[in-house]
């Protein structure tokens, strides 16, 4: 079974989601044709054959939750549900318990029950008692209506008897529970044939009269205990420690045992994680609600369906007891392709297994909720994805989307009317610029540029090399990182919807990721680290793809806390404290993109690393050279690639100084080239420093896929840009081949766009 953990899963293009799970393993080649093609999906024709007056198929959509462990064994989840955050929490849930040892999961032997009614009985003792005493033939006679089942090890296994008093007119009622084991199948329709075939030798042996004959949904004997122990040092979160996390998530279940307003509510929230799973593999969802909702009603009084509380070690520990009764064949799973994918992703052997997988969903998503409820709130982790369904729900296409929601956001006001209100102001700002713009420019830009913004940026020429005191050429590109801070009364809180980023920070000590300790840094630097503060963060480059994103954050919000705080500060300034927050996310960056992010022309950069100095000489082209980036969709970490340069360098010194020397060349050649506006030329030398920075090893083969397609359909030049690992690639070619190129990459499903260096 593949590996439960994928990082990054959530930056991927769809496209590339599904590569993944090809190159694992996790789907074969026919699946994910049909993936991609959407052949898996049932049309109206087939869906004609399964209901009634079918007049369309309706869809949702499915997605994976991520880093399970159960039992000792991965897990990736297939969830179908159309409620933003479920699956981001529970694999967010899942990733903390995996990382303390995972869930435990045990599931008893599932047992349906099928309920005979008998009224108008003699004499209810009798009736009873000998029904009890003629069970085998009972069973017998049910176990002949399925020789199949029972050859498969199922089967009638028992009967039970209950008396229910009298009724008005019909005397004291009984009940005969047939308890039947359907193996691997749902089996309500098994269980009610059997129902059926046993009802007259009840009939006979109790002297009664048989009304109804069918299974009930509450499925008791087929419970499912799920488990999770998770110390207290994983627990911390921004500025609650461990402990207060746990005596918090405690509390709200205690709150949940004790009131059944809360209970409803609490229980909804595993119910959004079981269902998701029961709807991906094919499961009757409607019977596994009804049943989770009578037995958490089993004492006459509704209550929480989880437990959670300390151990003798201070651990907290969550258990989740559940009736869970599913299957892994039938029509359900047979007659559509979507369930058999999400059965074969799932990796499952048994309907036991495919219930312990779900009690564990469950207890997930419990943990999740209740986690974010008794910290921070559940509507602050719900805010982005929530703008998200506002934004589609209000008709925001492609190109405004990631727009919208994060005015939403920082409007606070998540409603559908404001994001329309949105919508038109953005489409008429598109439609004045349309009007403007020359017809040979194909620039990607935004209408989001009020506040304060940093630059992003590629590199041409000269990646790595610059890092030891070579030349390298970079451009500004049209899409940038623009952040606004206002004041408030306590803490600093950060917001960045387009990356899913909303945190408090923490004091500095606490601090755990580059992005937080890079905010805490420029607080502290501009003297402001006492002072309450938001910062919105609107980014128009992508994260973690080599264009810069880091350093344009950085020069973005060091001047929106200086603007809202009055503080006066040069742009060289900016540009190195930029560059000290560059150290914190890439270790030993060059220099480049705080410099690009902060001036936003293009130079030929290069850094005395002896005297700690920048050279910095500005280039200028006769005309617009078209530039296709091409996304790889791997996220890639700077400090990552440099460091496997690095030391590859201090092993081989001599090896590798000659190679930088040669792109040092290229670069000088470049800038020459750049000034006389030969495309042919600059492209020639492009190919050629892509060679040796693959020799460096720091290209992949999903760039090299890019590249390749940029060369077959007319770029005059291809390479990586930024620091390799995945990320980005840059070609440049004739402005007619510009789409041509874009096109291509797209069908080969990578995301594009076009920009310009001026």
């Amino acid at each position: 079974m593949s590996q439960s953990r994928i990082p990054s899963f959530y930056k991927f293009s769809v496209a590339n989601r599904l590569r993944v799970l090809l190159e694992r393993e996790v789907i074969d080649e026919r699946e994910y044709e049909m993936l991609v093609a959407g052949t898996h999906l049932m049309n109206a024709d087939q869906a004609d054959r399964l209901i009634e007056n079918v007049i369309s198929v309706f869809g949702l959509p499915m997605g994976l939750g991520l880093n399970f462990q159960i039992n000792g064994r991965d897990y990736l989840v297939p969830m179908v549900v159309e409620e933003p955050s479920i699956i981001a929490a529970v694999s967010s849930a899942a990733k903390i318990v995996r990382g303390a040892g995972g869930f435990e999961s045990h599931a008893e032997r599932p047992l349906l029950i099928g309920q005979i009614q008998v009224v108008d009985v003699p004499h209810a003792a009798r009736a009873r008692q000998a029904l009890l005493q003629n069970a085998q033939e009972i069973l017998d006679l049910a176990n002949s209506l399925h020789p199949n089942m029972v050859a498969r090890g199922g089967g009638a296994r028992e009967i039970e008897v209950h008396t229910h008093g009298t009724t008005a007119d019909h005397g004291e009622m009984l009940v005969v529970h047939l308890l039947v084991d359907t193996r691997d199948a749902m089996g309500a329709n098994l269980v009610n044939t059997m129902c059926e075939g046993a009802a007259p030798l009840v009939e006979k042996i109790s002297g009664g009269r048989v009304f109804l004959r069918i299974l009930s949904n509450l499925t008791d004997r087929a419970l499912v205990r799920s488990k999770a122990v998770i110390p207290t040092d994983r627990l911390a979160a921004g500025d609650y420690s461990g402990e207060e996390v746990r005596d918090g998530i405690i509390l709200a279940n205690e709150f949940a045992e004790l009131d059944p307003y809360r209970a409803t509510t609490h229980n909804k929230g595993i119910m959004n994680g079981i269902d998701a799973v029961a709807i991906a593999t094919g499961n009757d969802w409607r019977a596994i609600e009804a049943a989770a909702h009578a037995y958490a009603a089993r004492t006459g009084r509704y209550s929480s369906l989880t437990r959670w509380y300390a151990n003798a070690d201070g651990d907290l520990v969550g258990e989740l007891d559940i009736p869970l009764k599913v299957g892994t064949v039938g029509g359900q799973v047979e007659s559509n392709q979507a369930v058999r994918i999400a059965h074969r992703v799932l990796g499952i052997e048994s309907a036991a297994e495919l219930a312990q997988v779900m009690g564990a969903v469950g207890l997930a998503q419990n943990f999740a909720a209740i986690k974010a409820l008794s910290t921070h709130g559940i509507q602050r982790g719900h805010m982005t994805l929530h703008a998200r369904s506002v934004a589609m729900a209000a008709g925001a296409d492609a190109a405004i989307f990631d727009d919208v929601v994060d005015r939403l956001v920082a409007a606070g006001d998540i409603k559908v009317w404001k994001a329309r209100e949105i919508i038109a102001e953005l489409e008429d700002t598109a439609r004045v610029k349309q009007t403007a713009a020359q017809p040979r420019q194909q620039v990607i830009e935004h209408s989001d540029t009020a506040g304060d913004i940093g630059y992003g940026k590629i590199i041409l020429l000269g990646e790595h090399s610059v890092v030891y005191g070579r030349h390298a050429i970079a451009a500004p590109i049209p899409l940038h990182v623009r952040a606004e801070v206002t004041a408030q009364a306590r803490h600093i809180e950060l917001l960045i919807p387009r990356w899913g980023v909303e945190m408090r920070l923490a004091e500095p000590e606490r601090g755990v990721s580059s992005l937080h300790a890079s905010i805490t840094l420029i607080a502290e630097r501009l003297g402001l680290a006492e002072r309450g503060m938001r910062i919105d963060v609107f980014p128009h480059i992508p994260r973690a793809n080599g264009l810069g994103a880091s350093a344009a954050l950085a020069v973005a919000v060091i001047r929106a806390m200086a603007r809202c705080f009055g503080i006066a500060i040069s742009e060289r300034e900016i540009s190195n404290l930029a560059f000290d927050c560059e150290k914190i996310a890439h270790g030993t960056p060059s220099g480049i993109d705080n410099t690009l992010a902060t001036f936003g022309r293009p130079i030929l950069f290069r850094r005395d690393n002896a005297n700690s100095r920048a050279e910095i000489q500005d280039l200028t082209t006769p005309q617009p050279i078209p530039v296709i980036i091409g996304l790889s969709g791997v996220a890639t970490l700077t400090m990552q690639t440099v460091g496997s340069v690095r030391a590859a360098w201090q092993k081989n010194p001599e090896r590798y100084e000659s190679i930088f020397s040669q792109i040092d060349t290229l670069a000088l050649a470049g800038a020459e080239a750049m000034r006389k506006g030969d495309l042919a030329e600059l492209g020639e030398l492009m190919n050629i420093d892509h060679g040796l920075l693959n020799a460096l090893q720091v290209s992949s083969r999903e760039i090299e896929e890019l590249v390749q397609i940029a060369r077959d359909n007319g770029a005059l030049g291809a390479k990586l840009t930024g620091g390799g690992g995945g990320g980005a690639m840059i070609a440049i070619s004739e402005p007619e081949r510009t789409q041509t190129i874009a096109s291509a990459m797209r069908s080969a499903g990578y995301n594009t766009f076009i920009t310009e260096i001026r």
